[in-house]
């Protein structure tokens, strides 16, 4: 006869008896539903922006939202193409920004900190420490979908690519209708983009890359001090994770306050 008792899981032989789903008192489940609710606020405010294909672009200033960057369809308004047209008029509800939205989307999704966030979050695998997930068997990311994982090296290396992009819409924005110029949408997409590139350098890849495959940090001073400041970046990864989901939503919804002039840009010069 076979089994039905679990090879893994809280049921597995082996391990003890306990009636009760976990003895932690403590409020172990706010964490995650913090988690469930800032992941899930950020993905429809993404989506429903990235859709809407509107209110992306401010002229005068050069100012282009993140969300819809590079801008490289003919659906795009006049003068955002910082890059030229590549494609046709793209249909309603498709991201003007298609080129490069599934490969940061993919970063993020293969990140180390976000599978730690998202598994406990939204899979409950498992929710907290010490509190037992809702499922007998466990194979890890040793099997299809979550085998894909793997490739976020490959994901880091366009996150690079986009983020000098990012860094090139930042300076071609530093403009005003007489010539140079900066106002406040400046200031915020530069930060933006410096906190981006806290969060892609911090990746445990780029640390990889950085120092990888050396036995004495002595003879390779330069990666050393690349490692350096490569290690103190992935130190904080998990809180550029969360600040750079702040800043992306904060750029995008001043640009698209100030293009549907909702509010006057704040300018400093120009």
């Amino acid at each position: 006869m076979t089994s039905t008792v679990p090879a893994s899981g809280v049921a597995a032989p082996g391990r003890a008896r306990i009636g009760q789903g976990t003895l932690r008192s403590d409020r172990w489940w706010l964490q995650p539903l913090l988690v469930f609710l800032g992941l899930t606020a950020f993905v429809v405010y993404g989506l429903v922006r990235t859709a809407s294909q509107s209110y992306y672009f401010v002229p005068a200033y050069q100012y282009l939202s993140p969300f819809a960057s590079p801008c490289v369809s003919a659906s795009c308004v006049p003068g955002s193409s910082h890059l030229g047209v590549w494609f046709g008029t793209f249909p309603p509800m498709i991201p003007l920004a298609i080129v490069t939205l599934p490969l940061l989307l993919g970063f993020r999704l293969s990140c180390y900190y976000y599978r730690k966030a998202y598994y406990r979050s939204f899979w409950l695998s498992p929710p907290a420490c010490a509190v037992p997930e809702p499922r007998a068997g466990y194979t890890g990311e040793t099997r299809f979908p979550l085998i894909v994982q793997n490739v976020h090296r490959y994901f880091f290396s366009f996150a690079l690519l986009i983020s000098a992009l990012n860094t090139y819409d930042a300076v071609k924005a530093f403009q005003s209708p007489s010539g140079f110029g900066f106002g406040l949408g400046n200031v915020i997409m530069v930060v933006n983009v410096a906190l981006l590139w806290g969060y892609t350098l911090g990746c445990h890849s780029c640390r990889h890359i950085t120092a990888g495959r050396i036995n004495h940090f002595s003879r390779h001073p330069v990666r050393y001090w690349l490692w350096q400041r490569v290690s103190w970046l992935s130190a904080r990864h998990m809180q550029f994770a969360w600040i750079t989901l702040g800043t992306l939503v904060l750029t995008d919804a001043y640009i698209a306050l100030v293009s549907a002039g909702v509010i006057d840009d704040l300018r400093f010069v120009g």
